[in-house]
């Protein structure tokens, strides 16, 4: 049977009911996208929608951009698809240009697929390196679903009722606007919190603490950015215990948060970094990158992560156009100045409304806290939810994280690309639908 991928058949949601496997989501979202360019989606009725989640946060550059979809043209004409063992131009440049821009003395880079892909290699490298079996993440991380990323992962996911990969040990993230240990001042006193998160960590651990992986920025469980000094700590007890620091950039690299690794903000270089979503403009595209010591170490030990993917060029072309057009188009420096208006526009949401508890984020890369009031900062995912409703009525794609317990906080990352007056548009039918829901509560 022959078919177009892009016929438009009778009875969608029919064939969306009967074949459609559903993977996690509680809904599809109820319209049918055509197409994409820049900023916007467009549903097969024809309707704009304004995408500020960057399809799955890794549209970095924009939906099409035209000089990804010339090299996607180029390269599927030219270099597609390779034996894992064989090497092209493409990837080697890839390799090349990521190392470029990382902190010394991250040199070596293995380009994978996806981000839990590549958490799985990157903990699979650490544990072989040290020897050692034991990881610690935060109590609200997210590094992927696939059994090492999974076992890492206390966002969601974890109440299968079956056993998973065993050495898993989690410690508070620090979150601000909720503290759990507290000064004088009744704020987030993150040293005492660190020591007691470790205090447990070894009290549980058998002495077998391979790695530590956590995100510069903790997306999933919330846009919560680390305190100053907090990870130059972390990394201090990492090595106290002979352990490695990973950092997952998925959601922080590549210009999203103004630099281009998030990491390079507190000037805390990782063991191994992880990247994935924004490397790719929204192919799957991921790359682990670590020290040459490393590397040597884990080839050595036999290190395997053989996959049908691994060194692509097609995706690997991708990966230098994305990154060449973040150096040609300045967006670094438009990341931190959009940001700043961002983070601007979303603080005078949080003094209008009293739904909105909180605004925080780094450059292009912001969340806002939905509560029921801001005197008890009690969580409300149903309000979130009915706000998610309205903004897509309004045309308005959010992205409001949904895991249990921690729901309530947007996400918003639109392109790098966005323009100023696409950032208004959102913010005002953002501000709308807010006030639309507040007025029927």
């Amino acid at each position: 049977m022959l078919m177009d991928p892009y016929e438009k058949r009778s009875n969608p949601w029919g064939d969306v009911e009967r074949h459609v496997g559903r993977y996690g989501a509680p809904f599809f979202i109820p319209e049918i996208i055509d197409h994409a360019k820049g900023s916007y989606v467009y549903t097969e009725e024809g309707r704009r929608i304004l995408d500020f989640t960057s399809g799955q946060m890794s549209s970095t550059i924009g939906h099409s951009h035209p000089e990804v979809v010339a090299t996607l043209q180029e390269s599927a004409g030219r270099l597609d698809h390779l034996f894992s063992g064989m090497l092209s131009r493409p990837s080697i440049n890839l390799c090349t240009h990521i190392a470029e821009t990382v902190t010394d003395p991250l040199t070596k880079v293995i380009p994978l697929s996806t981000g839990s892909e590549v958490n799985e290699a990157a903990l699979r490298m650490a544990k072989l390196v040290t020897g050692k079996f034991e990881v610690v993440s935060f109590n609200r991380s997210w590094h992927g679903l696939t059994e090492a990323s999974a076992g890492a992962t206390y966002a969601s996911a974890r109440k299968s009722g079956l056993p998973g990969t065993p050495g898993q040990l989690a410690i508070p993230t620090p979150y601000e606007y909720r503290p759990d240990f507290v000064d004088r001042d009744g704020k987030l006193d993150w040293q005492k919190q660190l020591d007691y998160g470790f205090a447990m960590v070894d009290a549980q651990s058998v002495g077998s603490l391979a790695a530590c992986i956590v995100e510069p920025i903790v997306s999933g469980g919330g846009i919560l950015v680390p305190p100053s000094g907090y990870l130059a700590a972390l990394k201090k007890k990492c090595r106290e215990r002979d352990m490695l620091l990973i950092f997952d950039e998925a959601q922080t690299s590549f210009g999203r948060t103004g630099q281009w690794y998030g990491f390079q903000h507190d000037g805390v270089t990782p063991d191994i970094l992880t990247l994935s979503k924004t490397l790719g403009a929204g192919l799957p595209l991921a790359a682990l990158v670590t020290t040459a010591e490393i590397e040597q170490k884990a080839y050595e030990k036999g290190f395997v992560f053989y996959t049908s993917h691994v060194n692509d060029p097609l995706v690997a072309a991708v990966g230098c156009t994305v990154m060449d057009v973040i150096a040609k188009e300045n967006l670094l420096a438009a990341a931190r100045e959009k940001g700043d208006y961002l983070a601007a526009a979303l603080k005078q949401l949080v003094e209008k409304h009293e739904v909105v508890g909180d605004a925080r984020g780094r450059g292009l890369l912001q969340g806002i806290e939905i509560v029921k009031d801001k005197m008890s900062k009690e969580l409300s995912e149903a309000i979130g939810d009915r706000i998610t409703a309205r903004c897509l009525e309004l045309g308005l794609h959010m992205n409001i994280v949904c895991l249990p317990g921690m729901g309530g906080v947007f996400r918003i990352a639109p392109p790098l690309t966005v323009s100023y007056e696409e950032l208004d548009e959102g913010i005002s039918m953002l501000d709308q639908a807010i006030t639309d829901v507040e007025h029927t509560l």
